[in-house]
């Protein structure tokens, strides 16, 4: 089932880094901050992940919480926080459950080969589970103050 913006997310569950599930309802109450991106320990990726790092308590006071996902697994993503200090969880969608599900997953050229991979894109939930915005196929420089804009806009209306 694929996602529609001022929809409810549809059903989905997994794990993160600290021992934690996400699901669709896990953090109602909450405005949440979905970033996927392509692999940790990646030049873009690692720029990204120290931005949302580095603006983390932005986030935090204007009631959001921040989860990465890619398709690394769980050792690679303890490994990339704690390298980082992200102080947010990242998901180990390793079965591309959800890269499916938000349709993240593209064909991309790489040295010539066609692959499959991800493409960098943030989703904004509400705190009552409905997404409010997207951000798909982004460039890194200046998305995270978007975002935080975003959040910060929701919450006033609110």
């Amino acid at each position: 089932m694929a996602i529609v913006v001022n929809k409810p997310l549809p059903e989905f569950e997994a794990n993160a880094t600290g021992g934690i599930k996400v699901t669709n309802t896990s953090h109602r109450g909450q405005i949440v901050v979905l970033y996927f991106y392509p692999k940790d320990n990646t030049p873009g990726c690692t720029t990204e992940a120290m931005q949302f790092r580095d603006k983390y308590k932005d986030f935090v006071k204007a009631g959001a919480v921040v989860f990465g996902v890619s398709r690394d697994n769980m050792k690679s993503h303890d490994e990339f926080k704690a390298k980082l200090e992200l102080p947010f969880e990242l998901i180990a969608d390793t079965e591309e459950k959800m890269c499916h599900m938000f349709g993240v997953v593209k064909n991309k050229i790489m040295y010539g080969k066609k692959v499959k991979g991800i493409e960098r894109s943030t989703f904004l939930v509400g705190a009552d589970g409905i997404l409010k915005q997207e951000w798909r196929g982004l460039k890194v420089p200046g998305h995270v103050d978007d975002v935080l804009k975003a959040v910060k806009l929701l919450k006033k209306a609110a």
